[in-house]
């Protein structure tokens, strides 16, 4: 049986959390050295029983710095006679990149869309605070303790954390993408209080992304599609046309069916009808003695007519229609002379 000179353990696995000292047929001897590096911390057990702890630093054993231990060992006269402990290293570090995501949809009520179920996905970062407590609530007295042995019960913490943070920060469904910042800092002082009762502490939560159900997705697409239209629908409206008689001109076989000619010919009709009213519009104006019309002149003086007088403002002379026989005042689609019978046109 063997006297422990250093105790010391050297990290070489970055997801290890506890590890047991070997101690084998070994014993702790008054005066071993024990060496606690920077982000460990050491916890002596007992026959199950957890007995002193060591920050980092380097320690000569003794009665003076294990006290809980010469307690649990009842030593009357302090430490003298080697003894058998269970020593574990725990790793205080920063365990960082641990993903977490919504195995199921979360159930939001969303005031627009109503029921609504939404995913999201992330990572966190987390570290030992204390490790009596961890050790008292999660590890124990495995010999070895890592991240994959905890992970699944963070996550559960986690998730429950988002349930609540979303529903209590009335964030419709369609801004949570553009505040997943504000909501990690909801989810994250949520859930600080979970981790510190069995001795963690959240050192970090982001949330990745968020993604609403595929339904939804095409129906806000499609919506916000319609909403481009609306502003802009006689350019659409133009730009289909053209692009639908494109395709027929290309396709011969469309052309030369009775169905294919039926949509050639409504197509040409529409375009023609579309065409025809913007020429309509713009040269409304004319007709109504604006810029471009055509004006008229007096038969008798040659001046100058606007709009339809009944005589010229200049020498009085009648401009109505009158039959060239009888002088008769006719109209200006008649044939013939309704007094006299002559034939006008």
């Amino acid at each position: 049986m063997g006297i422990l000179k250093n105790i010391e353990w050297t990290d070489t696995d970055s997801n290890l959390i506890v590890w047991k000292y070997p101690i084998t047929k070994d014993q702790v001897n008054k005066g071993s050295a024990l060496t606690v590096r920077e982000s460990q911390n050491v916890v002596f057990v007992d026959k199950g029983r957890l007995a002193d702890v060591f920050l980092p630093g380097y320690y000569k054993l003794d009665t003076e710095n294990l006290p809980v231990l010469t307690k649990l060992m009842s030593w009357k006269y302090g430490f003298e006679t080697p003894f058998k402990s269970d020593i574990y290293f725990v790793n205080m570090k920063q365990f960082t990149n641990q993903k977490w995501g919504t195995v199921n949809p979360i159930l939001v009520r969303d005031k627009d869309y109503g029921a609504v179920r939404i995913r999201g996905f992330g990572n966190y970062s987390f570290k030992v605070d204390d490790a009596y407590v961890f050790m008292n609530n999660l590890s124990g007295t495995n010999p070895t303790f890592d991240t994959s042995r905890i992970t699944d019960y963070l996550r559960s913490m986690v998730v429950s954390g988002i349930s609540d943070a979303i529903g209590e920060s009335k964030i419709p469904v369609l801004d949570m993408a553009a505040n997943l910042q504000e909501l990690s800092r909801i989810v994250e002082s949520k859930v600080a209080g979970e981790f510190k009762e069995i001795g963690l502490q959240l050192t970090n939560f982001v949330f990745e992304s968020f993604s609403l159900p595929e339904e939804l997705e095409k129906a806000l697409d499609k919506n916000t599609s319609l909403g481009m239209m609306r502003n802009n629908m006689d350019v659409y409206t133009q730009m289909e046309t053209l692009e639908a008689m494109k395709k027929a001109a290309e396709n011969p076989g469309m052309a030369g069916s009775t169905m294919g000619a039926g949509m050639g010919l409504g197509m040409g009709m529409g375009l023609g009808n579309m065409f025809a009213n913007n020429m309509n519009n713009q040269m409304q104006p004319n007709q109504q003695g604006g810029a471009g019309a055509v004006n008229k002149t007096c038969p008798a003086c040659g001046a100058v007519l606007h709009g339809n007088p009944k005589f010229c403002p200049e020498c009085g002379q009648n401009l109505k229609p009158t039959c060239p026989n009888c002088g008769t005042e006719v109209k200006a689609n008649a044939k013939f002379c309704p007094e006299c019978g002559s034939k006008l046109k």
